[in-house]
């Protein structure tokens, strides 16, 4: 076994007190922890090392073996009045055992067999000995979680930006215990679970067991934050300034950095994104950046060609019919749709389709104007197809 210094691996001196050690422990977590440096092995390794190190050093037990020994192993004990310079099972060499009979009821003043001996020193005492429960979990850093709020915007909106406030439902990290959910008090029965290790959640008509997240199976913890209650987090409810940019659809995600759910131990808040969901507008359309729009003309407009006015999201604008506009005929005004999210100095254009409508009463005038037209112009537009 590779023997290591606990000791220096925290950066505390052997006569640190608990309160020191975990201090220190907590500082090099957030540093070291995977979350902050993500891919990064030697962090990974590092952060180990260091847990390993409080696992030790914060039980006092575990402790009082490693002071003794110079490393710690399960079936060591403090007790003992044998200790080993090679360190585990590999040092069994350095034992003296010149006091001990090795035969049942033999000299040296005991009754057990060195088998029985050998036993205790090295399997944990099978039969004679008490595995100890498991240590209940530290928290470690960890990045708070992203919230999602749904945001309406009229079309207008959507075209031209919106700065306003929203209220957050989040959380923040406890001031008590720092994120810990736990102030390293005594180790108490896990009131999630009962001691179980397990919580029933419901699906549909069915329940499923799952691990306990608060003690992660053990059924025990320490005694929770009087704060917190063992969530390392507090709720807080918070006006957040929003600015949503020009060019938003629906689904867009706008992101606000570190408005989400608080984080522990140091760890960053989770982010804050707002889906917007776009209204629909009485005559426009989007698609793309663009944006469609279709405008009536009357019969003499387009036949004799005319300048009118069109709707555009900025307000009105003038558009040339030329004469002999068929209905269904598309015109563009350049850069009059929605502004590009990936470059707001681009900007889409808009397209409008011409559609050509009667009059809804005509005059015995106005037919007499038509049947003199029809006759001028004997034009059958069918003939192409092979129509009469």
């Amino acid at each position: 076994m590779a023997k290591k210094d606990y000791y220096q691996i925290l950066g505390v001196k052997k006569d640190a007190k608990a309160d020191e050690i975990k201090k220190s422990y907590r500082k090099l977590a957030r540093k070291f922890h995977p979350d902050v440096n993500p891919n990064d092995k030697a962090a990974e390794e590092k952060f180990k090392e260091i847990q390993e190190a409080y696992d030790v050093l914060s039980d006092e037990k575990k402790r009082q073996v490693f002071d003794r020994f110079g490393y710690y192993a399960d079936n060591l004990d403090v007790n003992s009045s044998y200790g080993t310079s090679a360190g585990g099972a590999g040092g069994a060499s350095n034992f003296d055992f010149s006091g001990f009979n090795f035969e049942p009821g033999g000299s040296g003043g005991t009754s057990s067999s060195f088998r029985d001996i050998f036993s205790d020193l090295f399997s944990g005492g099978a039969g004679s000995k008490t595995t100890a429960a498991p240590e209940p979990p530290r928290a470690i850093p960890k990045k708070g979680a992203d919230i999602e709020i749904p945001l309406a915007l009229s079309f207008e909106e959507s075209v031209t930006g919106l700065t306003t406030n929203i209220t957050v439902n989040r959380s923040e990290q406890c001031s008590r215990c720092q994120g810990a959910g736990d102030t390293g008090g005594a180790i108490v029965t896990c009131p999630t679970c009962k001691g179980t290790g397990q919580v029933q959640r419901q699906g549909g008509r069915l329940n499923f067991a799952q691990t306990c997240p608060d003690c992660s199976g053990t059924g025990r913890r320490r005694e929770p934050c009087s704060v917190c209650h063992g969530k390392g987090v507090t709720p807080k409810t918070e006006q957040v300034k929003i600015r949503i940019p020009a060019g938003v659809d629906t689904g867009s995600r706008v992101r606000i950095p570190k408005k989400g759910q608080g984080g522990r131990l140091g760890a960053e808040p989770g982010d804050l994104f707002i889906i917007t969901n776009v209204g629909k507008h009485k005559f426009f359309t989007r698609k793309g950046d663009n944006i469609y729009v279709t405008v009536p003309i009357t019969v003499p407009e387009a036949a004799l060609g005319a300048k009118i006015e069109v709707p555009t999201v900025e307000g009105k604008a003038q558009l040339k019919i030329p004469a002999g506009t068929e209905s269904g005929q598309k015109f563009r005004l350049r850069e009059r749709g929605f502004p590009s999210l990936r470059n707001p100095s681009l900007r889409g254009d808009q397209f409008i389709e011409v559609k050509i409508v009667l009059p809804r009463v005509i005059s015995e005038e106005t037919k007499e104007v038509l049947r003199q037209f029809e006759k001028a112009n004997a034009e059958n537009p069918r003939r192409a197809m092979g129509l009469e």
